[in-house]
């Protein structure tokens, strides 16, 4: 399967790239790209598309494949990144570390699939005995993080919730690598809280400096929509709500290219520390 999957990677950049270099030869790989696209992707970075809204992105998944996260398949993937981290989490394990020592014990991680980042973090991280750090994601994800901490959370530290509004009360906010699958914007979710996390922390977000929009992501077992942000709208509504931006990084670990639409092309992925500014 996965020799399989190296193949039809290779043939959709392949694709890809002719389509690049001549308008001629794009009237006819953009069929096949797009005709191939609809096939399971094990890599999990085949995007289609260029759309103004979730909605719109989400009327033109292809029938083929499911069009949510929410599935038993989805609570497997990433199994192989629990207690390990990657170079683009070390931002976040920095402020992390200085908001545990500050005091702050309660995290919401939002769309943090199985306790991905709370499992890698902890090599690196002295967890207090009352932290408590609580996993939003979909229920068919929620559901595989529990079994899952059930053998490797003695502690029980770790704890999963369904509800997005269960971030409120919460000291800090983390999502790495989760808001662009969303069907919301952190600048809504933290308007319906009454009290909403003193601190944010978002890592790996695809952000355009001028345009926002929507693709397609093929992620092996669904296609879904994918936001990407623009990078000054982003900002301007996290800073509206009494935020204002501590520290900001990039990534290179990740880039994005939608075929066909190059001038959209991302080089790097964000990460920004957002504290409310009565602290």
């Amino acid at each position: 399967m996965r020799s399989s999957a190296r193949v039809f990677r290779s043939k959709l950049k392949l694709i890809a790239r002719e389509a690049a270099e001549l308008p001629v030869v794009r009237l006819m790989t953009e069929p096949l790209y797009r005709r191939a696209f609809k096939r399971p992707y094990w890599d999990g970075n085949a995007y289609y598309g260029v759309f103004d809204s979730y909605a719109q992105a989400k009327a033109v998944v292809p029938e083929s494949l499911p069009a949510t996260y929410d599935l038993a398949a989805a609570g497997k993937m990433y199994a192989e990144r629990i207690d390990s981290i990657r170079v683009s989490d070390y931002p976040m394990v920095y402020w992390l570390s200085r908001l545990l020592q500050a005091g702050q014990r309660r995290i919401f991680d939002l769309g943090g699939h199985i306790g991905i980042s709370y499992y890698g973090f902890r090599r690196h991280l002295e967890y207090p005995d009352d932290l408590r750090w609580l996993v939003h994601d979909v229920p068919a994800v929620v559901t595989a993080g529990r079994q899952r901490a059930s053998e490797l959370d003695p502690e029980q530290r770790l704890s999963f919730t369904e509800s997005r509004q269960a971030a409120d009360g919460h000291d800090v906010l983390i999502s790495s690598g989760a808001l662009q699958y969303l069907d919301y914007t952190l600048s809504e979710l933290l308007e319906e809280l009454l009290d909403p996390p003193r601190h944010i922390l978002v890592n790996l977000t695809p952000m355009h400096p001028h345009r926002g929009f929507f693709t397609l992501q093929n992620i092996g077992v669904a296609i879904c929509p994918y936001r990407v942000m623009a990078t000054g709208e982003f900002i301007a509504s996290i800073e509206k709500l009494g935020y204002s931006v501590v520290d900001r990084w990039e990534s290179q670990e990740r880039g994005l290219r939608v075929p066909f639409s190059d001038d959209l092309a991302i080089d790097r992925y964000t990460g920004i520390y957002f504290r409310r500014a009565d602290d």
